[in-house]
């Protein structure tokens, strides 16, 4: 572990060249990482913002007033970091990578520990905050989800997937997996070791990314996103299956008045408000959308940043929205040049910018 250098003040983006009127009004968190942005996420008590990297590092930024943001820790992998999560009291941020390990920071002690061991790259981590204990679970490219208890080196119980985990999300007691080949799975995590469901995606293309949403105990569902520029509305059970449906986003015409050579970009991420249950969508366009599901509509259009939007996260509150402007591989190494840019913006949500409107008859 090893503090920041720098714990200044937050500096704002410059406003030459084409720099956006929404750019100019989001905040630059300082000392970004030196490589690409694998992943964001907010603690659930306090504004704490932890960041992976593909240079390896995990680090955590203390979100102040009006964006002020300061380094407090850092740690590493021996691989690139694909994935970080925190506990549910924040005391505790976990990680996974291409080194096959999930490590554990400790907020309270400074330490790192390696929590978590797979036979290839760990893609995703995530806190299940089960009733008698937390556990944490980690999706791997070695076709496994991995249960584990803190107290014991050894998982708690191994599920094998049918294919390789790219994504998966938590609500408890939903967590939906998707894998290679477009595979869903879903979980109800009182009994985590089957699947309750598995589906094929409703997409087309390679599943980039899924996040659970639960409106009630019976009307539970998940958003998927794939490579195609399109994402999904699912709802887990069969009499809901009327509610389900997809639209196209992140695609732009590929030339003025040519409506059918559109050029196609992956949803990168999707996050839904927490109090408000409008949900964000981004992508390799460098767009950020912020939608409303009941609705069927978008409420807001970002300005196009000058690179792929990696990852996304809202704070505990949800008037916070962090977002990584940095590669995101969709076209292969050679277009991770030095001048590509690697940064996590912060912006202030409105109210009007992320409240639902009224849904459809």
């Amino acid at each position: 572990m090893s503090f920041f250098a720098n714990t200044a003040t937050t500096t704002g983006v410059s406003a030459t060249g084409n720099t956006s009127a929404t750019a100019e009004k989001d905040v630059e968190v300082i000392d970004p990482p030196s490589d690409g942005i694998s992943s964001l996420s907010f603690s659930s008590q306090a504004d704490y913002l932890a960041m992976g990297s593909w240079d390896n590092s995990v680090r955590i930024y203390e979100v102040g007033a009006g964006g002020r943001t300061q380094g407090k820790a850092m740690y590493h992998h021996s691989g690139p970091v694909l994935n970080v999560c925190w506990n549910k009291d924040g005391t505790k941020i976990f990680s996974g990578g291409a080194d096959n390990a999930g490590r554990m920071f400790d907020v309270t002690t400074g330490q790192t520990t390696q929590v978590a061991q797979h036979d290839a790259p760990i893609k995703v981590v995530g806190w299940v905050d089960a009733p008698q204990a937390g556990i944490l679970a980690t999706g791997s490219w070695d076709k496994t989800i991995k249960y584990w208890d803190l107290r014991t080196p050894n998982p708690v119980a191994t599920v094998q997937l049918p294919e390789r985990c790219y994504t998966f999300d938590i609500q408890y007691p939903l967590m939906i997996v998707g894998t290679a080949e477009r595979h869903i799975q879903i979980f109800n995590l009182t009994n985590p070791n089957k699947a309750y469901k598995t589906i094929q995606s409703p997409l087309k293309g390679q599943t980039r990314v899924v996040s659970c949403f639960t409106m009630s105990p019976t009307a539970s569902g998940f958003a998927v996103g794939s490579v195609e520029g399109r994402v999904a509305i699912q709802y887990v059970e069969e009499e809901d299956r009327q509610r389900n449906y997809s639209f196209k986003c992140h695609r732009r015409d590929s030339a003025p008045n040519v409506k059918d050579q559109a050029l196609v970009y992956a949803v990168n991420d999707i996050c839904f408000h927490p109090v408000h249950g409008t949900f964000s969508t981004c992508g390799s366009d460098g767009i950020i959308n912020f939608w409303d599901k009941d609705a069927r509509a978008r409420i807001k259009t970002f300005d196009s940043a000058p690179a792929p939007i990696a990852a996304t996260a809202f704070n505990r509150n949800g008037d916070i929205f962090a977002y990584a402007v940095s590669y995101d591989w969709s076209k292969g190494h050679s277009i991770n040049t030095p001048g590509m840019p690697n940064k996590i913006m912060l912006h202030s949500c409105k109210y009007e910018e992320v409240r639902k409107r009224a849904a459809r008859k």
